[in-house]
């Protein structure tokens, strides 16, 4: 990798655990793989629940001048909400991974938008919602593999860093759920 920037967004709804996965994504870089620069930032709307959400890292291996994304590389949606507010700054030839339960109208950008049952999969196959997050940070984890930016056990660690004791199995599961719904597809 060169010192390309490369911008990943996730964005949902509060509540679906869109900033702890830009969280764990960050310290999986930041801590886990050599020689990269990481920022990681978040914003959300008025209400706990519900109300609109994105978190974003961005990584480099050169010097980050800005902590935000204005074209992002990777795209992660949990909801029609969230795609039709932030969708639409995605770099030409981007990655956008979009929940195909909750996301009923996937964009029409020059991006490679991959519709995927993430939601679904976190209450069909794990019997809990609460992990959608998980999930979409198998997604995640496969497309930085593909991009020789980090190793799925970094994030992997991350998150066994990060869930509370007694939850490991279940979040590893999520995880590893969503690494191949997405490995499927590459």
């Amino acid at each position: 990798m060169s010192d390309q920037r490369y911008e990943i967004r996730i964005a949902g709804s509060g509540g679906q655990g869109v900033i702890l996965a830009a969280v764990i994504v960050g310290e999986a870089l930041a801590l886990y793989e050599e020689g990269l620069n990481v920022v990681q930032t978040q914003a959300y709307g008025p209400e706990a629940r519900g109300g609109a959400s994105k978190a974003e890292v961005i990584v480099s291996r050169g010097k980050i001048d800005y902590p935000k994304a204005t074209n992002p590389n990777l795209q992660v949606i949990l909801t029609q909400k969230a795609c039709d507010e932030y969708v639409h700054d995605a770099s030409t030839n981007s990655v956008v991974i979009v929940d195909d339960f909750f996301v009923t109208e996937p964009p029409k950008i020059n991006a490679n938008i991959y519709s995927l049952p993430i939601v679904r999969t976190a209450r069909e196959e794990i019997g809990r919602e609460i992990v959608t997050n998980m999930v979409a940070l198998g997604t995640i984890a496969s497309i930085l593999e593909s991009w020789d930016l980090a190793k799925p056990e970094s994030i992997r660690k991350a998150i066994l860093d990060r869930v509370p004791k007694g939850t490991e199995e279940l979040n590893s599961k999520a995880f590893e759920l969503g690494y191949k719904l997405m490995k499927e597809k590459l």
